[in-house]
């Protein structure tokens, strides 16, 4: 056994961590922090681009507001306006040349219906004027390349459809500069034609629509207004349209003065306009009308000119992020309602799964297990703590060994211990080699086939160790489980700690119970036999969760691992943020270990298959890969709070969070805990659920990085007591000298009596404990205690086994509690040791 579990030596093992890489962190959180500046950049792009302003379409429900400061040669002028054109700045416009229609189309391209409208185009030999949106032709550059190609010309028509004259002019400006940058890159063109959202004809400018076409004409644009709206965009059928569009009054040897039409190739269906467009073409030239784009009507000069090359390349850039933004937020939608729906389906199955393994647990195991355990205590540092830790065992109404095996301490935790002078507690001392060596050596000395694990900030409840061993009546149970609570509730982050242990925690265990899959049986409180540790060689040192590594192997190796809620224990939960991340980096990166070590069981089957396909599948779908998500969560619904609907994000929000409540007040009742401490949920989404994740990011890049975590000890406070009652947590622990009563079960000092309780004692007697018999009698006895011998020690005798099977003790037979842990204590009238 003991080559078995201390194969590897100090030496050894620092080999095998000078073989694996320790670097600093530092660049896995600006990994991280460049992650999600650009998630955030992409969401603000996409957002911006999509629903920063309206797509409401030209001339649908806009107001116009005075217009005193608009020129009358404006408003009675041509619909292309250059506000500083003419002589001494003043504003020129032009017209299209009498009998010649400058066919425009807003608000494309679209990716369905530009190409029939350029297919129309192309039956009749006409061009027209397409003045596009930036953000559509950063989404289809193919269309808008399309378009220039087919020998049409392209306008602005800004970048996302915003009302030019309500905006500031540093937005104006912007929103030109993107667009000119978006067709550049596609076309490899410019072009200084504009149109604004939401103008008509010239008689529509209002002082706010002026000062945006001068600001446009300082920067170099032609604003082109229109003068026919088919007002296709209502769709009001397709002889409307062609009625809206027809030229009245034309009759042969008289032209018709030119005409500026409008017409939309985006925005929603525009089938009718596909085909009204057909028969408008086949009208004009019936009628002998020119039809072309706006320079070649109005005898401008080529408006679209090459791009430079930074431009070029600046708006292929433009391009590529848009795309890469709604293509990550297509990706992200998706998982965000895998997430939504995973994350119900686990609160619904969690439930149902509580309610299941409530009822199972009310049946018995099998035959009362009496037989003693012994209890490892691996100890380093633990001198605020292991006093309380101790007496809590010493205090156990079953019969235990207890070994504090001290890992080096430099604080004199070891010292403390032996001090105390308690019966049946053993100091092993050893070198500092680490928690599983600890945990080896303790394997190695135990006297018992039953062990508990606990550690040394953890204090018991009286009957824990009883319960813990219960399940061990079904020979197919290697280990159990038991409950660990927060002891140190006090404050926000200790709440926030209890409500995890209580609800997630315990829901968890409840599920992989019935589930046969238990991954994690807790160092705080787990049993296990003695074969089964064996058959598994101990505990292993090449993770850093070796309480998850053994479960693991457990399981591979056939035992089945049980949770008993009612075996509690209290523990000291970190009491400060870097103290919590320290010790949930260390349990993440050490199940990411532990699961990687047994991906293995994925492929197996029996218990093993039952740990890889169901628990190591659930640890990778709740533990790893939904916490890596959920920055996304959070980001996405800030995104949803600026750019969609807040009150419909709002409602999400508390939806989630009103599951979540159900949840925690269905886990607290379970395990008999009040549920006050649950006002404080929704304050846990917006600190300790963001530290969490963070905490299964980083773990993940130091995972995949291939970076070695060292082992992060948590401070120790001192907060813990032995339990003075079942069901309620103890205050702070002050330490005391051997012999003080911290427990409602007196615990012995040195040269000290006991004082038990008739009516406890016989409570024992009767449920509890087995009991001494004389030799060759069945009748209970008292005797003089044995002086303590162990099996190293001379004139060590071997008791019979406990109990003996025929009820009576054999004749010639030392008769005395295993190892110096009585049964129940010592009389105090006889100084005799009762059974």
């Amino acid at each position: 056994m003991s080559r078995t579990m201390n194969a590897s030596s100090p030496s050894a093992r620092r080999g095998r961590r000078r073989s694996v890489r320790e670097v600093p962190l530092r660049t896995h959180w600006l990994l991280l922090g460049t992650l999600a500046v650009t998630l955030t950049l992409a969401l603000l792009i996409e957002g911006y681009t999509q629903h920063m302003f309206g797509s409401t379409p030209d001339g649908a429900g806009m107001t116009q507001g005075t217009s005193v400061h608009v020129p009358g040669a404006v408003v009675g002028g041509g619909p292309v306006l250059a506000p500083q054109g003419g002589a001494a700045g003043t504003p020129r416009t032009a017209r299209p040349r009498p009998g010649t229609v400058a066919l425009t189309f807003d608000d494309g391209p679209d990716p369905t219906w530009t190409p029939q409208i350029l297919a129309v185009l192309r039956r009749h030999g006409v061009h027209a004027t397409f003045f596009v949106i930036g953000e559509n032709v950063s989404a289809h550059p193919g269309v808008t390349s399309q378009i220039v190609a087919d020998g049409n010309e392209l306008g602005v028509h800004t970048f996302t459809h915003p009302n030019l004259g309500l905006i500031p002019a540093w937005q104006r400006t912007l929103q030109l500069r993107e667009t000119q940058l978006a067709i550049a890159g596609a076309t490899g063109r410019t072009t200084t034609l504009l149109r604004p959202p939401y103008s008509a004809g010239n008689d529509s400018l209002d002082d706010a629509d002026w000062a945006a076409v001068q600001q446009a004409g300082s920067e170099g644009y032609l604003t082109v207004l229109t003068t026919r709206d088919t007002e296709d965009w209502q769709r009001p059928g397709v002889a409307k349209i062609v009625a809206n569009g027809a030229l009245p009054g034309v009759r042969s040897g008289k032209l018709p003065i030119g005409q500026v039409v409008l017409m939309h190739d985006a925005g929603g269906d525009r089938s009718q306009s596909v085909a009204a467009l057909d028969r408008l073409l086949t009208r004009y030239q019936q009628q002998g009308l020119t039809v072309g784009t706006v320079s070649a009507t109005t005898g401008l000069s080529a408006p679209m000119t090459k791009a430079p090359s930074v431009d070029h390349w600046t708006g292929l850039a433009l391009i590529w992020a848009l795309l890469g933004s709604h293509w990550l937020l297509t990706v992200l939608g998706w998982f965000m309602y895998a997430a939504g729906g995973l994350s119900v389906l686990r609160a619904v199955v969690s439930v149902i799964a509580a309610r299941r393994h409530k009822r199972l647990s009310q049946y018995a195991w099998g035959d009362p297990v009496t037989e003693p355990a012994t209890v490892i205590v691996p100890a380093y540092n633990e001198s605020a703590g292991i006093e309380a830790a101790v007496r809590s065992l010493v205090a156990q109404d079953h019969p235990v060994e207890i070994l504090v095996v001290d890992d080096g301490s430099s604080d004199g935790t070891a010292d403390i211990a032996e001090s105390l002078g308690l019966p049946g507690v053993r100091v092993i001392r050893k070198e500092n080699g680490g928690k599983p060596s600890a945990l080896n050596t303790g394997i190695a000395n135990a006297s018992f086939d039953l062990l508990v694990m606990v550690d040394g900030d953890t204090v018991f409840e009286p009957d824990a160790v009883r319960k813990l061993i219960q399940p061990f009546a079904d020979p197919k149970v290697g280990a159990v489980s038991g409950n660990a609570k927060v002891v140190n509730r006090g404050g926000l982050l200790g709440r926030w700690q209890h409500i995890e242990y209580v609800v997630g925690f315990n829901l968890d265990r409840r599920l992989f119970d019935l589930a046969e899959c238990m991954p994690t049986v807790p160092g705080a409180v787990g049993g296990f036999r003695r074969e089964a540790l064996e058959r598994v060689g101990g505990l292993a040192e090449d993770t850093l969760a070796e309480d998850t590594d053994l479960t693991m192997a457990l399981c591979r190796d056939g035992w089945r691992v049980v949770y008993e809620e009612q075996a509690v224990a209290w523990t000291e939960a970190p009491a400060s943020l870097g103290a919590l991340w320290r010790q949930r980096y260390r349990w993440c990166y050490g199940t990411m270990q532990a699961m990687w070590k047994h991906r293995g069981a994925l492929l197996q089957g029996g218990a093993a298959g039952k740990l890889g396909r169901r628990g190591l599948g659930y640890l990778l779908l709740f533990q790893v890969l939904l916490p890596l998500l959920a920055p996304v969560v959070d980001i996405f619904a800030l995104y949803g709070l600026v750019f969609l609907d807040p009150w419909h994000v709002l409602g999400l929000w508390f939806g989630f969070l009103a599951l979540q409540l159900l949840m925690g007040l269905y886990a607290f009742r379970l395990d008999g805990e009040r549920p006050g401490a649950l006002w404080s949920l929704p304050l846990q989404q917006f600190v300790y659920r963001q530290l969490m994740y963070l905490v299964v990011i980083q773990s993940a890049i130091t995972a995949v990085a291939g970076v070695r975590l060292r082992w992060q000890r948590m401070e120790r406070y001192g907060s813990l007591q032995a339990p003075t009652g079942l069901g309620a947590p103890v205050g702070s622990f002050t330490q005391t000298g051997p012999g003080t009563q911290l427990t409602n079960i007196p615990i012995p000092g040195q040269g000290s009596g006991l004082n038990l309780g008739q009516e406890w004692l016989d409570e024992v007697r009767a449920e509890t404990q087995p009991t001494f018999y004389a030799a060759g009698s069945p009748e209970p006895s008292y005797y003089e205690p044995v002086p303590q011998a162990y099996p190293q020690q001379p004139g060590y005798v071997q008791p019979p086994q406990y109990p003996h099977q025929s009820g009576h003790w054999p004749e010639q037979q030392v008769v005395q509690p295993p190892y110096g842990s009585w049964p129940n204590g010592q009389d105090p009238q006889s100084g005799h040791w009762s059974g």
